[in-house]
Formats: structure tokens, sequence, C-alpha cells
């Protein structure tokens, strides 16, 4: 398959008219600018850029968007709704709703996604005859979807620091590290999906056990919760007298396969810690300013010589384009400097997949409207201040079409999709 694109961003130049890309199965074989369209090929109007990558999503709170506002509260007042909707949950309604959710990814642009997943057995605690049949949803809601997705298998074994797992926790739990690697032990890699591992957080996962997690899933990608929370910081120094990062740095947690998810509240040691360790950070600043979580130092992470990437998390917004444009202007409010981060940064941001795991290459194209109200007379260069993911018309994902013009190829209007799914959990 040829696809002919009127301006394709290519490293390290940027934007390139008449950028003609030729794949094979699921990869891309040859790229090359300033080619006539060919009449065999597929032309791609406006901008396209590689496939962006989701790097930290929990789909099932989609469910809560537009819900949890009423009241105000916090973080910890957020997740006991967040807890409520967990309850609910089973293979059969998790996996509607996935699919549903990583459908509207799709036409946002995403073509693979990290899936933090924690909801592993039934309310209770109660383990399903299969064990990964929670992960297995996820598995064929990705499918369905037409992206890939890295499973973040998510350890959890406490409810807080020295705390007993509450009731509502116990489903997110396998009680012990080593029960949690063999039940992880048995999710095989596919075209679909590549089975990555997760410490949930230094709340829900003892120092103790951190070795033995790390040593159970030792390549592939491995991801954690940081110092999302001021709380968190000061429960991890009151009980080991580090904070969350020199404790993820002692027990060897961190490391270039390491993601590092939120990254908000750090000290200058812990930016060290974490550059010196080459561990990628991942932001998610539409969840983290919705939750009032605090803006990170994304600069200084990169500058000491973290990875950056960008997740859509609790899901409240999926529009990758305005999670980028969030992360410079998180910056701005933060040091009152415009342009922290370069376009092209950002854009490499959005694109950023080595947290996920999977090979480069892959044949994922999103095209992006110039002509849109929104993007019209913009600098191409600098689309991504200015797009939103209503302007992406066109994406490609394995070498297929997976969404165009507003609808997806295989499962039609997302929007009546989202409502059928996301309307059971409040009946």
């Amino acid at each position: 398959m040829r696809y002919w694109c009127e301006r394709a961003w290519l490293d390290p130049t940027g934007p390139q008219p008449g950028v003609l890309i030729e794949i094979s199965g699921e990869e891309i074989v040859s790229v090359s600018s300033d080619e006539p369209r060919p009449l065999d090929a597929y032309r791609l109007a406006g901008l396209v850029v590689p496939g962006f990558a989701n790097v930290h999503s929990h789909a099932f709170h989609r469910a809560l968007r537009g819900r949890t506002h009423a009241d105000g509260g916090t973080f910890w007042t957020w997740r006991e709704g967040m807890y409520h909707l967990a309850g609910r949950l089973n293979p059969d309604n998790y996996r509607r709703l996935a699919t549903a959710v990583f459908a509207e990814m799709a036409m946002a642009g995403v073509t693979c996604v990290g899936e933090f997943h924690y909801v592993h057995h039934a309310p209770g605690g109660r383990r399903y005859s299969d064990p990964n049949v929670m992960a297995e949803a996820l598995r064929q809601a990705a499918k369905d979807a037409g992206i890939r997705i890295t499973l973040l298998d998510t350890c959890y074994l406490a409810g807080g620091i020295g705390a007993e797992l509450a009731p509502e926790q116990l489903r997110f739990s396998d009680g012990s590290a080593e029960a949690w690697a063999d039940r992880v032990g048995e999710l095989e890699s596919d075209a679909t999906l590549l089975a990555g591992a997760a410490i949930h957080s230094v709340r829900a996962v003892a120092r103790s056990a951190l070795p033995e997690i790390v040593a159970a899933r030792p390549n592939g990608p491995l991801h954690v919760h940081l110092s999302e929370q001021v709380q968190e910081n000061q429960a991890c120094l009151d009980a080991y007298r580090m904070t969350p990062t020199e404790l993820l740095a002692d027990a060897g947690v961190l490391s270039p396969r390491t993601t590092a998810v939120h990254a908000t509240h750090l000290t200058t040691k812990d930016i060290s810690l974490l550059g010196s360790t080459a561990t990628g950070v991942c932001f998610c600043p539409t969840t983290e300013a919705d939750l009032a979580d605090g803006i990170g130092p994304a600069r200084e992470l990169v500058d000491a010589g973290c990875v950056l990437s960008l997740g859509s998390d609790q899901n409240a917004v999926v529009d990758p384009l305005l999670e980028s444009r969030a992360l410079e202007h998180g910056e701005r409010l933060r040091t009152g400097q415009r342009g922290r981060f370069t376009p092209a940064e950002l854009y490499q941001a959005l694109v950023e997949h080595s947290g996920l795991g999977w090979p480069a290459g892959q044949a994922d194209l999103v095209a992006i409207r110039m002509d849109s109200p929104r993007t019209a007379g913009c600098s191409p260069d600098q689309a991504m201040l200015a797009a939103t993911a209503a302007d992406v018309h066109t994406v490609i994902s394995g070498g297929r079409i997976v969404a165009r013009d507003g609808k997806h190829e295989k499962l039609g209007d997302v929007g009546v999709l989202l409502a059928d799914a996301i309307e059971e959990f409040w009946r």
C-alpha cells in the first residue's frame, strides 16, 4: 500500500511536501519527499505524522467523565467515586466499555495505548476461573478498536503504606508479589497486545516487594505512579525517611525500561535520580489539572536525561494534541516563560512510544486537517499548538485505515458506542 502525503513530518527537518510512504504488511518500508502523487497512492491531505502514543490510560475511568465535578473535593474524594465504578466492572461490560474508549482514542489518532490495568479479580477478591479474563477483555477491546495495547498488569498489595486493603480494593490484589508474578506469567503477547508490568505506587506496594516485582519481569516495560500527591510523598517520608523516587531508586526500580507516571511533586535530588537512570516520565496534563494534582517539572526532567511521553490517564479528555499543548501551557503557568518546549519537542512527546516496548517502524499514520477553523493559516510545524482531535481526519494503524472523517471504520459512530457502554453503569 502507498500513501501520498500533502505534507508529512520527517525527522529531523519537520514538515516536508509531497511525501510518499510505502507500507508492506504492518511496517513502513520506504519514505521519500518531494514526490508527485502516483495514481495508485491514497492521498492524505493536510499534515501527516506518526501515530500518537497514549502511554498511560485507565480505560474504565472514562465512565466518570462529566460526573465528578458537582461537589468539588480532592483527588482522594474523586477516588471514592472511581472505586464505586470499579466495583461494577465485569469481563463483559469491561470489554464493551474499553472497546468504546479505545475506539475514541483511535479517532483521536492514538495507535498504541499503555493500559495501566489493576482490576484483576471479581468484587471481594474472588478469582475468576480464568485469572486473566479481565486482561483478555482489554486485549479483545484493543483488537476490535484497531490499535495496539501494552498491558501494564499492575501489582497492588496494600491500601496505603502499612495499611490493609479496603474492601473495594480487594479485587485489585493478588495477595503477594509472587502470586501476582505467577498470574502475569500466564499472559502471552501477540500482534495486538504486549504484556508489560506495573507497580501501582509506593502506597500500594511495600518496599520489600519491589525487588521481587522487578526480578519477576526483568524485560519489557515497567511503569509506576510516582509522587502524584503531596500526601503520598509525606507518607513515604514518614515510613521510610525517603521520597518515593529515592525509595524506587534504592529498590532497583529505576531504569531505562521504567516509566514514572505523573512525577509531579519532586525534589531536586529526585529529578537527578530519574535523569541519571534514564527513567522515562509520562505526564498526563489534563488529568493532573482535572484532579488538582499540580504541575510537574517537565522541562527539568527532560534536561536531566528523562524521555518524556504523554498519557490520558483517567480519560477525562481523549485528545493527544490537547495533552501536548497542556504540557507547554503548564510550563508557562509554572515558570512565567513561553516556549519551554519547542514545537518539535511537543511533537516528539506526542509520538514517543519507547515506554510501550513495541519495535520501531510500525505503519501508523495520523492525518491532520490544516484548513479547519482551528488550523487554517497556522504554520504546519506548529500544528500541535492549534489543532485538536477534531482535526484528525484519517488514522492508519498497522497499515490499515481504522478511522476516517469522523467515523470508526469497523465500529461506526463512536459517540453512540460510548453512550451505550457507559449508560449501564449509571442506571
